[in-house]
């Protein structure tokens, strides 16, 4: 096994921004998950590229590049696939390969890309448990839904079914995918730094916006994007880049020149901002997958009509969120630089608020009033109950279940355990699962007990947590259970 790569890309979770991140007046924070996407590329010997995703019964693809030498003023040659097998397919697997190595031929000296390709590669792609549903595992190995039985799951346990038929959990599952899978190809053929702490914001550039064609291109529209920004860069607060950068190349046919020069960093048509976050020093996220999926297309279809038709109104609860969700990003952002600032009042605003309801935080704040961090929680609690209320507003007007009733219930419960800051739907909302952000260590347990014991809806929690890095070169060593499920 020769020029091993492994690349690893994390899932998302759109905290606040919902609906709104579509619109590039509008921003939201978007965290990344401890659950990753790993691609690992090594050479072959047979002059195919073999794409394995060992997970699923159906996780096989190969494909027979054809180097094609064309000359015109720039000198370029072309890079195509035929798949061996055209009844069995993925659409996201093929573009992010086909497109890689496309703009990579134009980045690479061309003996050594055809060096590489002519040997063939071997890919691997695998995701952690979190992305998919393990409620069918546990049932057949007797284990109740609980974090001590996942954690007892062997890591990129095998789902048997096809991908098609696979129940996600929403941590964004095709964005880590493609861009943990675009990176790895740029880092194996160098384009990109391919040492582990030398990535540059310019390498993350160029990831991202052919990541972003990809998953477009694959999903067959131009999304808001998030999921592949979170993939990239991590934690972040996030502002969308405008449709029609890319609405003039979604086209399987479209000229590569064209889109390698749209997808460079230097190219100023890119106008995404990334703005630097994490949730402040003893934050804690935990998750759930709720047994009640949505279909988060039709949701957004539904309410992007209702604020068409209804643009003064929709537009005014806008922008009274996006107020909320500033404050609500300003406080995070502050208390972040107050612990930097004075670690000592900012752990013992901890110690006053992690033991007692959120609700009963103002009374706190007006009893220690020279520390300003429980005033922040407090703050922060208050505000996301107000962008709870709009969201359910605008459920209301708009007919689509953005934060059910049943949601609304266990949310509420959820605000009543001791610690716990903020409880939401994360991204679209709807049935499928709730995010809680909890101060100390003390709230975890409790969470996981009121979820255990919840009857009107299966609330499953997820082992993953939040992990402000974006996409990462990783060794095999230091990924438990890979080189198993690779048997490598």
């Amino acid at each position: 096994m020769s020029n091993l790569t492994i690349v690893s890309a994390p899932g998302k979770v759109l905290l606040t921004g919902g609906y709104l991140i579509l619109d590039r007046k509008y921003n939201g924070i978007v965290v990344g998950t401890s659950a990753r996407f790993y691609t690992v590329i090594f050479s072959g010997n047979n002059g195919k590229i073999s794409v394995h995703s060992p997970q699923f019964i159906d996780g096989e693809w190969e494909y027979r590049p054809s180097l094609k030498s064309f000359y015109n003023d720039e000198g370029f040659f072309s890079c195509e696939l035929e798949s061996t097998n055209p009844e069995r397919h993925n659409s996201f697997v093929e573009i992010a390969i086909k497109y890689s190595l496309l703009i990579i031929s134009r980045r690479k000296n061309e003996q050594q890309f055809k060096e590489i390709v002519t040997k063939g590669l071997e890919i691997y792609i695998v995701g952690d448990n979190d992305f998919y549903s393990q409620r069918e595992q546990l049932r057949k190995l007797n284990l109740p839904l609980t974090l001590s039985s996942l954690k007892s799951l062997e890591p990129f346990c095998k789902v048997h079914c096809t991908l098609k038929k696979v129940n996600k959990t929403g941590l964004g599952s095709s964005a880590a995918l493609i861009t943990s899978l675009v990176s790895a190809l740029f880092v194996h053929f160098e384009i990109v730094s391919n040492k582990i702490n030398e990535i540059t914001n310019n390498d993350r550039k160029l990831i991202h916006n052919i990541a972003q064609f990809c998953h477009c291109l694959a999903q067959g529209k131009v999304g808001s994007g998030f999921d592949v920004s979170a993939a990239v860069w991590g934690s972040h607060i996030y502002k969308r880049f405008s449709p029609n950068i890319l609405e003039n190349v979604m086209d399987q046919n479209v000229d590569i020149s064209i889109l390698n020069n749209i997808v460079d960093p230097a190219s100023s048509k890119w106008d995404n901002q990334v703005t630097s976050f994490s949730l402040p020093h003893g934050f804690k996220l935990i998750l759930a997958d709720i047994d009640a999926g949505s279909h988060t297309p039709s949701m957004v279809g539904k309410v992007l009509k209702w604020r068409k038709e209804n643009s003064d109104q929709a537009n005014t609860l806008w922008d009274t969120l996006t107020s909320h969700n500033t404050t609500v990003s300003n406080n995070l952002r502050e208390l972040t630089k107050n612990h930097e600032q004075d670690e000592e009042l900012y752990l013992n605003a901890i110690k006053i608020c992690e033991s007692v309801k959120a609700s009963e935080w103002a009374l706190l704040a007006e009893q220690n009033p020279n520390n300003n961090n429980v005033t922040l929680f407090s703050s922060t609690f208050n505000t996301f109950q107000k962008i709870r209320e709009l969201l359910r507003e605008m459920s209301e007007l708009s007919r689509v279940p953005i934060e059910p009733p049943k949601q609304t219930k266990l949310l509420d419960a959820c605000n009543e355990i001791p610690g716990i800051i903020m409880a939401g739907v994360p991204g679209a909302g709807g049935y499928d699962a709730i995010f809680c952000i909890g101060l100390g260590n003390t709230f975890s347990s409790q969470i996981e007990k009121l979820w255990n014991s919840w009857e009107e809806m299966s609330v499953g929690p997820l082992l993953s947590r939040e992990s402000s890095k974006g996409y990462m070169i990783e060794q095999i060593n230091n990924i438990p259970g890979l080189s198993e499920c690779l048997n490598l």
